[in-house]
């Protein structure tokens, strides 16, 4: 139910967040098997331009799917952080979670933050269990050696040996582990238009 639930999300937004990274990577995908609105007369439903607040809500859903964040998180977020989306970036950049999937460790955000809530994920030599903890620079991420052999983690040794994670990440596939060597660009951050949610945030 709660695939279902998400892959509708995709669908309604219109765009795939890889959500669930081994359906999304096949034909199995919802949105190549029916790229429409979900409900009875999804097809019949043109997608508009909308109104401003409506293309700065989409964009709010967006990254608050794709992070796995609440509406009171995200605007916590931006008040934190002066609505400048540059470091709202590299705050959600730098968290454990997102920090694991960039990382090449799991094939999704949804499957990192689960890693990581089980204690597969060590930082700095200690399990570290909570989703939203900030990677700092200097700080040494890796899988549990003893998680290595679970279902969670299959073919990932082949997986990291054929993967390069961004520029501020530097990564050592025979390990599985990788270390912040720098700072998240926002020009990366190209998958959603952070100007958008940060007029939602700030009206």
């Amino acid at each position: 139910m709660r695939r279902q639930v998400k892959e509708k999300a995709e669908r309604a937004l219109g765009q795939k967040l890889f959500l669930k990274a081994e359906r999304c990577n096949s034909p199995k995908c919802v949105t190549v098997r029916r790229p429409y609105r979900p409900g009875q007369h999804g097809k019949d439903r043109q997608r508009r331009g909308g109104s401003d607040y409506g293309r700065q809500l989409k964009e709010k859903q967006k990254l608050q799917l794709s992070y796995g964040l609440n509406n009171r998180q995200l605007r916590i977020m931006f008040r934190e952080k002066g609505g400048d989306p540059a470091h709202v970036v590299t705050t959600l950049e730098g968290r454990l979670d997102r920090v694991t999937y960039l990382l090449g460790f799991t094939l999704s955000m949804r499957i990192a933050r689960q890693a990581v809530s089980h204690g597969h994920i060590l930082v700095n030599g200690r399990p570290v269990t909570v989703s939203s903890y900030a990677v700092r620079k200097g700080d040494v991420i890796r899988v549990r050696p003893e998680s290595l052999g679970k279902t969670l983690f299959a073919g990932l040794m082949e997986r990291l040996s054929r993967y390069t994670p961004p520029a501020w990440l530097a990564m050592t596939p025979e390990k599985a582990e990788g270390i912040r060597v720098g700072n998240p660009l926002p020009e990366a951050f190209g998958a959603f238009d952070m100007g958008l949610v940060g007029q939602f945030y700030t009206r």
